[in-house]
């Protein structure tokens, strides 16, 4: 029993994703029908869009049922398949489930889902709705595995970079369709029209990289966060994983690797 489920195949959860793969695992990534990610160079839900993706030169194929999983496993990539509720978790028995959802709250995931359970960041208790919880939050304590307890409540204030907090996120300033003007990767500029939604633009508030940026199309709601400026302009960022993700992809790997011996799965 080598398959581990992620649930969500947002930016950290591919981040979980490629270092469980890399370390020999079978993983199978479950997402919504329109997945949200606003790193999408870099989220295996990429492939709901898409129909694949590779990050970092491993591979995430979307899936139709079950026997495509199967298949897209063999070929040694990973699956993505549209279950935003997790139903066909009890078909595919893994040895682990991993929340990666980061909605701020549990959305669904239990004990008795498989052998080995985890929730990233806060809205899960390590002993009651899952067996071990990793840290989300940036700084100190990032990517820790808590083994009894809460992860640090979500503060609502994104983390710093070169001072920047608020500023660097791009979030929709009116309910609709977005449309963009730039793309992943772009450089801009403090003032330059990102993206409009509905009838309202969205300008840049920091210069820097476009390091992401939610897909072309999707209805949002006023306030969402549709993407994100790195002040840092270092382009490479904008297609590789991040720090946070590696960290936290760390946690849940040592999670895993703890419970497998204590228990002798």
């Amino acid at each position: 029993m080598n398959n581990i489920v992620i649930r969500g195949g947002g930016d950290l959860a591919t981040g979980i994703a490629y270092r469980l793969f890399k370390s020999g695992y079978k993983v199978i990534i479950l997402d919504r029908d329109k997945p949200l990610a606003i790193r999408r160079t870099v989220a295996f839900s990429e492939a709901v869009y898409s129909k694949e993706i590779t990050v970092e030169g491993v591979k995430a194929i979307l899936g139709r049922d079950i026997g495509d999983i199967y298949e897209i496993l063999d070929r040694n990539c990973i699956p993505v398949y549209i279950d935003e509720k997790g139903d066909i978790i009890k078909n595919i028995r893994p040895l682990a489930v991993v929340d990666a959802i980061i909605a701020k709250k549990n959305l669904g995931t239990n004990r008795d889902m498989a052998p080995i359970t985890i929730g990233v960041g806060p809205g899960f208790e390590a002993g009651v709705d899952v067996d071990l919880v990793v840290e989300s939050k940036r700084g100190h304590y990032l990517g820790k595995v808590i083994y009894n307890g809460k992860a640090i409540e979500n503060t609502g204030i994104p983390g710093e970079t070169m001072g920047y907090k608020e500023e660097r996120i791009i979030r929709a300033l009116d309910s609709g369709v977005v449309e963009t003007f730039f793309s992943i990767g772009d450089t801009v500029e403090k003032g330059d029209i990102i993206c409009k939604v509905g009838n309202v633009h969205v300008k840049a508030q920091i210069p820097g990289i476009l390091r992401g940026m939610i897909k072309e199309g999707l209805e949002v709601s006023k306030g969402l966060k549709i993407g994100d400026i790195d002040p840092r302009g270092i382009k490479d960022y904008a297609f590789t994983i991040s720090d946070k993700a590696r960290a936290i992809g760390g946690g849940v790997l040592e999670g895993i690797q703890y419970l497998k011996m204590e228990r002798g799965i």
